[in-house]
């Protein structure tokens, strides 16, 4: 069993910057590929961005590519996304979750956090 926690979300004002973190403990991330997604208020779950295990290959949305970075420490066991020149409309609760295969549906992951609240005001 794997426990994922995030941590790092909070309220910034457009073009500021949140660097999101994703601690995993139970079990290591090793061949695990790692994703984040997030949920605003009436909307449904989507992909933000994807890393494999290696970090060798990644994925955004097209969204927040340009912006954000997502990245990973397998020592520490712990995923990162950092997230630049946000805006109003990256306002939601972001999810990590790890996956043993590199997909972006939300289904195809099988461990998740409890989220971080992320808003960004005008």
């Amino acid at each position: 069993q794997v426990q994922l926690v995030e941590s790092g979300g909070g309220l910034v004002q457009a073009g500021g910057s949140l660097r999101l973190s994703c601690a995993a403990s139970g079990r290591t991330f090793i061949g695990y590929a790692v994703a984040w997604f997030r949920q605003a208020p009436g909307k449904e779950r989507e992909f933000v961005a994807r890393s494999s295990y290696t970090g060798g290959s990644t994925l955004y949305a097209a969204s927040v590519k340009g912006r954000f970075t997502i990245f990973r420490n397998n020592a520490q066991n712990t995923a990162y996304l950092q997230m630049n020149s946000l805006k109003p409309e990256d306002t939601a609760v972001y999810y990590c979750a790890i996956s043993q295969v590199l997909r972006i549906h939300p289904g195809d992951y099988e461990y998740w956090g409890q989220g971080t609240q992320v808003t960004v005001s005008s």
